[in-house]
């Protein structure tokens, strides 16, 4: 393509910036298309805020942690990882700090910074920017990419578009889906779009009182119907109205979202076998020996979460410490080993971070980011059939796609 002929990226997301200030940074005249008032919405909330740019870890890991289609990106993960993106973010004025499990985040933790980061790299290119510009439909002709029209009738010309529009949830943000209805609309291919990284609706009475507790360094299992481990990881995880949520819950979902009767096990004391939390309790027991059972659990457990044990366990609250048979004591330390949540369904689409599904792989180049059914379409982000577990994956997925897309036009 002729360096001055126009590229047009539609949406103004982590992937489209990147996507846009790249393919300016080559020399192209780029136009970024942006449906909101601002740049970047999803990126200012994501992280509570804070917004977990990236991962740390070598390429495998990352191809790991996004058990939807990763291993599509490898080879763009070895052109633009990890390191490739902080020394990005540090050369456009954002430095960063890597957390517990090496993620990473601004080191001022505002979202906000790394979107004037982003725009910082578009006004250098001089990127033009339109913003409430929804686009409707791409035009082609031919089976070759025309440009794109707005939703007003407007039809703009381009060399090449970059379909940068996310995902489906989140639609406060914008991310309301229709890049997989344009990418349909000129052939391409949609999997089936459904909700990742997604809070679960659980079955059991006990857990709405319990709304706002959070548990810390515990073990979350995700079991299929028949008991089978299908994921398994430690960390946090919080109690809702309507089930659980919290980074570990999130991860689980991506394994449990269509299926019906999967259960979650929770290891509230992962750090003991069964055999020496048993002896801890005995010597919790032994110095409460006069209390009811109900008070004598504090250096266990959260004091809200007490009951609900108890009633799992089947152990009255009254029931005094010295009257505990070595039965009940088992079963009690069965459940702080094996607390159960029987799923019932994820929560709507709109609720989950990221969105699974989307545009097939295997029509895309996977060294480009190029369109193989339409000629100078690209695709970047969360509009690809790419997803995967908390702790910045799903947004390295997205900068480097653009990066990729970008350096490709």
């Amino acid at each position: 393509m002729a360096e001055q002929e126009r590229v047009i990226v539609v949406g103004g997301g982590a992937s489209g910036m990147m996507a846009a200030g790249t393919a300016a940074e080559r020399g192209h005249r780029v136009l970024l298309l942006e449906k909101n008032r601002s740049l970047g919405r999803k990126l200012r909330i994501t992280g509570k805020g804070r917004c977990n740019l990236t991962n740390l870890t070598d390429v495998e890991g990352l191809v790991e942690h996004l058990p939807g289609n990763g291993r599509f990106l490898r080879s763009a993960f070895y052109r633009f990882g990890p390191e490739d993106l902080i020394a990005f973010f540090t050369a456009w004025g954002l430095e960063t700090k890597v957390e517990r499990g090496n993620r990473v985040f601004p080191a001022s933790d505002e979202a906000a910074d790394v979107v004037t980061a982003l725009e910082r790299f578009l006004r250098a290119g001089h990127v033009e920017v339109w913003k409430e510009s929804p686009v409707s439909r791409l035009l082609v002709e031919a089976g070759a990419i025309r440009g794109v029209q707005l939703r007003n009738g407007t039809e703009l010309s381009a060399a090449a578009v970059i379909l940068a529009t996310g995902g489906a949830s989140y639609p406060g943000t914008g991310s309301t889906g229709d890049g997989y209805c344009m990418a349909c609309e000129v052939g391409h291919t949609i999997e089936p779009i459904r909700p990742s990284l997604v809070p679960l609706e659980v079955a059991e009475a006990w857990v709405p009182p319990l709304a706002g507790l959070t548990l810390k360094n515990v073990d979350l299992y995700a079991l299929s119907p028949e008991g089978k481990i299908l994921w398994h990881e430690r960390g946090e995880m919080l109690f809702t109205h309507f089930g659980v949520s919290g980074p570990l819950v999130l991860s689980a979902s991506r394994h449990l979202v269509g299926c019906t009767g999967c259960r979650l096990r929770i290891d509230l004391k992962p750090a003991l076998t069964e055999e020496v939390l048993d002896a801890r309790v005995q010597r919790d027991f032994h110095e409460a020996i006069r209390r009811q059972i109900g008070n004598a659990l504090d250096k266990l457990l959260p004091r809200a979460l007490i009951p609900v044990v108890l009633h799992v366990a089947g152990l009255p609250e009254d029931l005094p410490v010295h009257q505990v048979t070595r039965k009940q004591r088992h079963a009690l330390v069965r459940v702080l080993k094996g607390l159960m949540l029987t799923v019932t369904r994820p929560r709507p689409l709109a609720e989950a971070i990221v969105t699974a599904g989307g545009v097939s792989t295997h029509e895309i180049d996977a060294r480009t980011m190029a369109s193989r059914v339409v000629d100078g379409l690209y695709l970047t982000g969360e509009v690809i059939d790419v997803d995967g577990y908390t702790g910045g994956y799903n947004l390295q997925a997205a900068f480097t796609t653009g990066r990729i897309a970008g350096e490709s036009v």
